[in-house]
């Protein structure tokens, strides 16, 4: 396999947040594409984000949007590099630490799981960078702020990658753009416009593009990352990922936190696996459950367990062709009968094995599975979802670093281990990129994922949010007049307009 990444994820506060705004305008202009993730102050009441209306479900997000906050985001910006053979990104990634102008709920289970984490409170109330929620206040929509940093975005006009992103998206619409819509629809239609480039959802496209045994973000890096050095180890034409970071050099070093990325480790021995954990990414014992919460672990023995039960249904099913195909035909129509059939089960042996190993880990968790995109409650799902191309270093130094060769300053140790929104972030970007890869078609020169583009995942639910404007919705008189600060006028509607179902 090859040598593990080291990924320098840069720390951005309130004490050099105007100094890297250059940087990270660049790195939205430049990307191919920008991956985000957040870390919440609370969601709130679970029961109400699980409702059968997605209106409803709607509803209970934007209360949460209202009253919590965003404590951190994470950005990473992949710039293809189009000089190298294979697909090649460029990343940066940032990490910064907010805090809300404005009163806010912060819930207990949020700072328990963000403490165990490594999150810094008394730096986030020290250094974090200042925002307004809601509309623009006062001086808000102009000079160097999150709101503008955010508008900076927009503008890039990049598509926009996101874990389980439903979440993330509302409250990124509360704190840095307008008062939310009431309506879903309103929202829908306010999103369309504000992101024409596309918004992909990893956590939709893992779990029915992909068809991954879990499609929690850790799970999905890792498998995505395994998946990618086979294909790297084995010389594999078109399917192969590779990725580059700048090397930071200069006072630019004491801003970067250096992410060991380690490689899947081989296990020799076969502790007890936590089947909540390995399901979902969560547990309720949380660091004191007495079983694996290896993912490593987790992904060795969802391969044997899908490899095993691949090889049974084989067997069983070429004992049953063979007695079809002795009742008609010669020898030589018998064989090749049972050569053409077998060749259609092989596809089919695939898909069902797929399922019946899904099926059953959800079957053993005995309950639904609980949705949620923030990274802050230990009573969600997704939890373990735990740049730029071509942007400058402020040091003026442009020397890239392949992530194959980290170097003794990469060593430096990590605090609170890998999970981080920035780390989350970039995570998100890499499954993005490698889906593109095994999923896009030959003849296309952007990264996506064909039949995932404006679809947000929905807990529960056999179809996606589709972020398609209905022609029963209008745009928010906010979101109209916030688009014309980003355009300079009115927002066109060139979004295909049709009949959209929300559930």
């Amino acid at each position: 396999m090859s040598s593990s990444m080291v990924v320098p994820v840069i720390d951005v506060q309130n004490d050099n947040f105007k100094e890297l705004w250059p940087s990270m305008v660049l790195a939205f202009k430049t990307a191919t594409f920008t991956a985000l993730d957040t870390e919440l102050s609370g969601l709130g009441a679970r029961k109400a984000l699980l409702a059968e209306s997605v209106e409803d479900r709607y509803k209970s997000i934007c209360h949460a949007a209202r009253t919590r906050s965003i404590l951190s985001l994470g950005i990473a910006c992949y710039k293809k590099l189009d000089d190298k053979a294979d697909s090649t990104y460029l990343v940066q990634v940032y990490n910064l630490t907010l805090l809300c102008s404005e009163e806010y709920i912060i819930e207990p289970q949020s700072v328990q799981f963000l403490v165990q984490h490594g999150f810094d409170f008394n730096k986030q109330y020290a250094q974090g960078v200042p925002y307004n929620k809601g509309n623009d206040k006062g001086a808000d929509a102009h000079g160097v702020n999150l709101r503008t940093l955010f508008v900076e975005l927009l503008r890039a006009n990049k598509p926009l990658v996101v874990h389980n992103g439903l979440i993330d998206m509302v409250f990124l619409y509360q704190c840095f753009y307008a008062h939310l819509p009431e309506k879903l629809g309103t929202f829908i239609a306010d999103l369309s416009q504000m992101f024409p480039a596309g918004i992909y959802d990893t956590k939709y496209a893992t779990e029915y593009e992909l068809r991954l045994t879990a499609s929690y973000l850790e799970y999905a890096y890792k498998k995505c990352k395994l998946d990618n050095a086979r294909s790297v180890e084995a010389g594999s034409d078109g399917s192969r990922l590779f990725l580059e970071f700048y090397n930071y050099t200069g006072h630019l070093q004491r801003y970067v936190d250096y992410r060991p990325c380690l490689d899947n480790q081989s296990h020799g021995g076969t502790p007890d696996i936590c089947i909540q954990f390995s399901a979902y990414g969560w547990c309720p014992n949380g660091t004191q459950c007495p079983l694996s919460h290896d993912t490593d672990l987790i992904i060795q023995q969802d391969e044997k367990t899908k490899e095993d039960k691949r090889k049974k249904r084989k067997r069983r099913k070429k004992q049953k062709l063979a007695q079809e195909v002795q009742e008609h035909g010669s020898p030589n129509e018998k064989k090749a009968h049972l050569e053409d059939m077998e060749q259609e089960q092989e596809v089919q042996d695939d898909q069902e094995v797929t399922d019946t190993v899904i099926a059953e880990s959800v079957h053993q968790t005995g309950g639904e599975e609980v949705q949620a995109s923030c990274t802050t409650d230990p009573s969600q799902t997704d939890q373990a979802k735990n740049g730029n191309g071509g942007s400058v270093p402020a040091d003026g130094k442009n020397t890239q670093q392949t992530s194959k060769c980290p170097t003794g300053e990469r060593e430096r140790k990590a605090e609170g281990g890998t999970h981080r929104a920035g780390f989350d972030a970039f995570m998100t970007g890499y499954i993005f990129a490698f889906a593109s890869i095994l999923k896009s078609e030959e003849s296309s020169t952007q990264p996506g994922i064909p039949g995932c583009a404006n679809k947000l995942y929905l807990s529960g639910k056999s179809v996606p949010l589709h972020i398609v404007k209905s022609t029963f919705s209008k745009s928010s008189k906010a979101h109209v007049h916030k688009m014309e600060q980003v355009w300079g006028k009115r927002p066109c509607d060139k979004t295909t307009v049709k009949s959209e179902g929300t559930a």
